[in-house]
């Protein structure tokens, strides 16, 4: 029997507001346990929360961004669990009544495009974080991270394999950066994924049960764990036993899910309205300013680069993954009006280098002012392609401009015919052999010839000009 997969994925994004979802503690990553906190996130008795305005900002950009429906009237829930993690003994949270719903995001697989259809966007408030000894039996709780807040996005089950779940992540992560709303960095927790999975025979509408999957803490993990469940499920099914509904995780070191525990049912949270908030009212005007304020995105900017700039698909899908890498191309194409030769070097020696070092693009050494420069050299003439390499590598130790390192290495390309003429008629005195073996058919031996010119010249020989004068030489 042939299966089909059925996932859904539930993903949190931490917003990049200042201050917490209902207090004024600040957000900011890696400051010293429990030092961003107080009597409203710790969940003293007696306080009550206070909404801020900027996470609704947010959440209506990325609702917008998503093509969802907005409520007019949304209300928060508390989840009610036990966790240490949890000073309040409940989270807030949407429930009922969600601010966004019904909305979908089109993604591209294999050159097939789909779209993948949103549940629901909600807010909510982050738990704290514990912290294991590797040593002892111990665990600490840092509660800094209590109150950060979350946009929960729900997708429906409409992907069908691990390549769709990561496509549909990573454009996930490419909306919120673009909208300024997360940094969407999976690695310190602030976008987060649970993969909801099952399979059934092809053909069929019926779900299977199904799985939850979490500890996914990056694209590659994800799809790792949706292959393996998949697998385990279908041989599970096959030998004529029983999926169990559960919450699974993913072991990164054995490339495996393990069971954690009984899948939870949303009766188990015990939701009911928050009492201490008042239900959230969204007029119209706010929605149209918010959506006045939308950057260009991503797949519109995709669309845009293969129409405006002729560049192929996957040239576009590489250069708009980020916002800041888009206007990287974009300032340098500004400069140098030839989008294909840009993307080239971008793509290839920029993002080259970045990757070895774990740099983003705004830490590129490079300015895309200076890459202009370096491609506008090419072209006069100045210097070759092979030069262009060794001079991009003095560029990114240095920072200096292209002109300034081809003059302190004295490395301008030799254009100058007669000066060429001459090296090519001292190379060919000393090869009478090779000279001879050409005329007689081994037209191959032009590859030698060229390599020792450039060899006299110390490789700043224009080549186009050698081959030319050798051909001209040798018939």
């Amino acid at each position: 029997m042939e299966f089909e997969p059925v996932i859904g994925l539930e993903v949190h994004a931490q917003l990049k507001t200042r201050t917490k979802i209902f207090c004024g503690c600040s957000t900011k990553f890696g400051a010293p346990p429990n030092t961003h906190t107080c009597p409203v996130c710790l969940g003293m008795p007696g306080v009550l929360p206070v909404l801020n305005k900027k996470v609704v900002d947010f959440t209506l950009a990325m609702a917008i961004a998503t093509n969802c429906r907005i409520a007019a009237e949304s209300r928060f829930a508390r989840k009610n669990y036990f966790y240490p993690d949890l000073p309040k003994g409940y989270q807030i949270s949407q429930y009922e009544l969600p601010i966004a719903e019904n909305g979908y995001i089109d993604i591209e697989t294999q050159g097939e495009r789909k779209r993948i259809g949103i549940t629901r966007i909600h807010m909510e408030e982050d738990a704290g974080k514990l912290i294991h000894d590797p040593n002892r039996p111990l665990s600490r709780v840092d509660f800094n991270r209590t109150g950060v807040p979350l946009i929960e996005i729900v997708s429906e089950p409409d992907i069908h394999s691990a390549e769709q779940a990561g496509a549909y992540l990573r454009q996930l992560r490419a909306i919120v950066r673009y909208l300024g709303i997360s940094d969407g960095n999976m690695e310190e927790g602030s976008f987060r994924c649970d993969a909801n999975v099952s399979i059934r025979p092809r053909g069929s509408d019926v779900f299977g049960t199904r799985t939850e999957i979490k500890n996914l803490n990056s694209f590659r993990h994800v799809e790792e764990a949706l292959r393996f469940e998949i697998a385990r499920q279908t041989e599970v099914l096959l030998e004529g036993g029983n999926v169990v509904q559960e919450t699974r995780l993913w072991d990164p070191d054995q490339k495996k899910t393990v069971a954690m525990r009984g899948k939870e049912e949303a009766h188990d949270y015990r939701y009911f309205p928050d009492p201490d908030l008042l239900p959230l009212v969204v007029e119209k005007q706010w929605i149209e300013e918010v959506r006045k304020r939308l950057p260009e995105l991503p797949g519109e900017r995709k669309a845009r680069f293969t129409r405006e700039y002729d560049l192929p698909a996957y040239d576009s899908e590489v250069l708009t993954a980020s916002r800041e890498l888009a206007d990287y191309f974009e300032a340098c194409v500004k400069s140098y009006p030839r989008a294909k030769q840009v993307s080239n070097w971008v793509m290839g020696s920029v993002l080259g280098y970045l990757n070895a070092q774990g740099k983003t693009i705004e830490q590129c050494n490079v300015s895309a002012d200076h890459l202009a420069q370096l491609l506008s050299l090419i072209d006069s003439g100045t210097i070759s392609g092979k030069m262009a390499k060794e001079v991009f590598d003095e560029m990114w130790q240095t920072g200096k401009s292209p002109k300034e390192i081809v003059k302190e290495k004295d490395l301008v390309q030799v254009t100058d015919r007669s000066a060429l003429e001459a090296v090519v008629d001292a190379v060919l005195t000393r090869h009478p052999g090779e000279v001879e073996a050409y005329r007689c058919g081994k037209t191959k031996l032009l590859g030698f010839f060229v390599g020792q010119v450039m060899k006299q010249t110390q490789g700043k020989a224009n080549p186009k000009m050698v081959n030319e004068i050798l051909r001209e030489k040798l018939e």
